[in-house]
C-alpha cells in the first residue's frame, strides 16, 4: 500500500525539497490533488485525508509534521530516547509530542496510535 500525499507547502524552493526527500521512499506517490491523497502537507501541519464519507472527525485531524515525524519512528518500534536521538530533540520533547498525538488521535497508548495511523495511512505499512 503506497501513502498518497498532496503538498500544498507555500515557498517553491520548500516545496521542491520536501518533494525530492519523499520521493526517496517506495512507499511515497506524490498525487495532484488533495482529494486524492491520503496525507495533505502543508505549511505547518499535516492532515490526514478522509476515504469515508462518515469519518468527519478524519478531516478535522491536525498532526504537525514533527508529530507525525514522532509517530513514524513509534511505528518503527522505537522508544522515546532513540526517537529523540534520531530527531536531536530531548526526550521531553518526545513526549510532549506523543501526548500531543494520543491526543489529537483519541487513543491511550502507543499501539494504539500506530493502529490507528496505519489504518488512517499515516504510517506506511
Amino acid at each position: 500500500m503506497k501513502l498518497r500525499v498532496f503538498l500544498t507547502v507555500g515557498d517553491p524552493a520548500v516545496r521542491r525539497r520536501i518533494a525530492a526527500l519523499l520521493r526517496t521512499d517506495t512507499d511515497v506517490v506524490l498525487v495532484g490533488s488533495d482529494a486524492d491523497a491520503d496525507v495533505v502537507v502543508g505549511d505547518s501541519a499535516v492532515r490526514t485525508g478522509s476515504s469515508t464519507a462518515d469519518a468527519t472527525s478524519e478531516t478535522d485531524l491536525l498532526l504537525t509534521v514533527r508529530e507525525l515525524g514522532v509517530l513514524r519512528l513509534v511505528a518503527h518500534g522505537l522508544g522515546n530516547k532513540e526517537i529523540a536521538a534520531e530527531l536531536g530533540i530531548s526526550s521531553h520533547t518526545v513526549k510532549y509530542h506523543l501526548a500531543a498525538v494520543l491526543s489529537k488521535l483519541g487513543v491511550r497508548t502507543r499501539t494504539e496510535a500506530v493502529t490507528i495511523a496505519l489504518r488512517k495511512g499515516l504510517v506506511p505499512l
